[in-house]
């Protein structure tokens, strides 16, 4: 095992060393949450791909095709789907916005007054988020070292804090690239081929299961359409996912790298539930499906090649975990805190800016490591969160980008009418049910259209400033060219 703690150390150390790199790039707002807004397609697609394919992706995505075969691939292939379909859909609309946070898009498409309950919605979605991969360090860590649930999720929190905390969105833009080249190397080139050959091949695999097992549609038709409800639709709307599309340097390579991304997701699904069945014919009797990744990692692997592997798992969490904690902070500094206080700092106090932004870091990740200690169902924290995301989100912010009737007053009845519908549903009918998203889904389109009906149509002015935002002929708010533009007069 010494060669496979050798690999994990040097891994760990080479993200401390790109957080610091990172913060000798990040001396202004925009370089520090989104990498100056200036990426390029093939560092875009990899960190695209990265944040979206965390633990839950890797650990969760095996022990699916464990539980269901090949159709436990459903999870992660809707969330391939739902980062297509936002690439070829919004990506370039959302990227020329030229905002930090999706709450400030709802106050430019609806005049201001939407941020504060909408950023409350997505600081509970990102928060959950970040602690639930967070949690997962406790199951790498034990696979690695048997070492203690409290000390591994503060070891791996810390270190995932201390570069977020150093370079903003450059160390994790930085970090995730190299996670995503491991998470490809460990898991789609070596832990594939060397799952199906050790249980035999898939012939093999065949004659050992039962026939359900390679079924596409086996998990079950509800099971599939809640997974496109929450993930697909949830891949549209997340901020940890809009962050990364504003750090695109323009139109072209937020679509087509998240095209790329999007289809990478697709395959890393199939090659979840591929592994997952292998590892059902290696070991039929499993306590969990959740421990199939670190069973068959930990049993099958020679040695380094097992330690590359598990820097894999560990690169997955990572990403997530970095993408939710930065979308968390962003959230609540910009969102939630400046809007309380009623502070706008001018934006050309740049060091100041990422001081605050960075101090925000540190605070929430702090408050991330504590509650993940803390919490133990993670599977329901984080269903709550993706319920109130799209229960109460979604309406608003789709129907912003894609209906110009739709009103302030109607996108505020319909954060509250869904959001409210979730948890109430959520009570009646249990957390895990189907039917809260169902049904609080519904009532939110509900209001959002009935009252936006009744009320006045949105200012023709908001709704002209929202246009030139979206065509890209706006600059953005507080840069040189905007504050030239505001002193000197058109031309007549």
């Amino acid at each position: 095992m010494a060669v496979d703690y050798l690999v994990i150390v040097v891994y760990l150390a080479g993200m401390l060393a790109m957080g610091w790199w990172g913060m000798r790039r990040a001396k202004s707002k925009s370089e520090f949450l989104v990498a100056g807004r200036r990426l390029g397609p093939a560092m875009y697609s990899g960190t695209m791909a990265a944040i979206v394919l965390g633990g839950a992706s890797t650990i969760g995505g095996v022990g699916l095709g464990y539980q269901y075969g090949l159709s436990g691939a459903w999870m992660v292939f809707t969330i391939g789907l739902g980062l297509l379909a936002l690439s070829v859909f919004f990506s370039a609309r959302i990227a020329r916005l030229k905002v930090y946070t999706v709450s400030e898009m709802l106050d430019l498409r609806y005049g201001g007054r939407a941020g504060v309950i909408s950023g409350l919605v997505m600081w509970a979605y990102t928060l959950m988020l970040a602690v639930t991969s967070t949690i997962a360090y406790a199951t790498i860590f034990d696979v690695l070292f048997d070492m203690n649930r409290t000390l591994a999720i503060v070891l791996g929190g810390s270190i995932v804090v201390a570069y977020s905390t150093l370079g903003g969105m450059w160390s994790i833009t930085l970090t995730d690239m190299v996670q995503f080249v491991v998470k490809t190397i460990g898991v789609l080139l070596l832990l594939l081929p060397i799952a199906v050959v050790k249980a035999g091949g898939f012939a093999e695999m065949k004659a050992q299961l039962p026939t359900e097992y390679f079924d596409p549609l086996g998990i079950g038709g509800e099971t599939i359409f809640t997974y496109v409800l929450i993930y697909t639709f949830g891949m549209l709307i997340g901020q940890d996912i809009w962050q990364r599309v504003f750090t695109a340097r323009g139109d072209r390579t937020a679509r087509w790298g998240g095209t790329i991304a999007g289809t990478y997701c697709l395959a890393y699904a199939v090659a979840g539930a591929v592994i997952g069945t292998a590892a059902k014919v290696l070991y039929p009797k499993l306590a969990s499906p959740d421990d199939a990744f670190a069973t068959i990692v930990k049993d099958e692997l020679p040695v380094g090649v097992r330690g590359l592997v598990l820097a894999a798992a560990l690169a997955a969490v990572m990403s997530t975990s970095s993408g939710a904690l930065i979308a968390c902070a962003t959230v609540a500094n910009n969102d939630i805190w400046a809007r309380l206080r009623g502070v706008v700092r001018p934006e050309g106090e740049q060091h100041d800016e990422v001081k605050g932004n960075r101090a925000f870091i540190l605070l929430m990740g702090l408050a991330v490591i504590a509650t993940a200690i803390a919490l133990n169902d993670v599977v329901q924290a984080l269903t709550v969160a993706y319920n109130l995301l799209v229960g109460g989100l979604l309406v608003p912010i789709l129907g912003g980008l894609l209906w110009k009737r739709g009103t302030a007053q109607g996108a505020l009845a319909s954060v509250a009418v869904g959001g409210l519908a979730v948890i109430g549903l959520m009570a009646a009918y249990g957390i895990l049910a189907n039917e809260p998203v169902y049904y609080g889904l519904l009532a939110s389109l509900a209001a959002y259209v009935v009252v936006s009906l009744a009320t006045r149509p949105t200012d023709a002015a908001v709704l002209a400033a929202w246009r030139e935002r979206l065509a890209g002929r706006a600059p953005e708010p507080g840069t040189v060219s905007e504050s030239v533009s505001e002193q000197v007069p058109a031309a007549q």
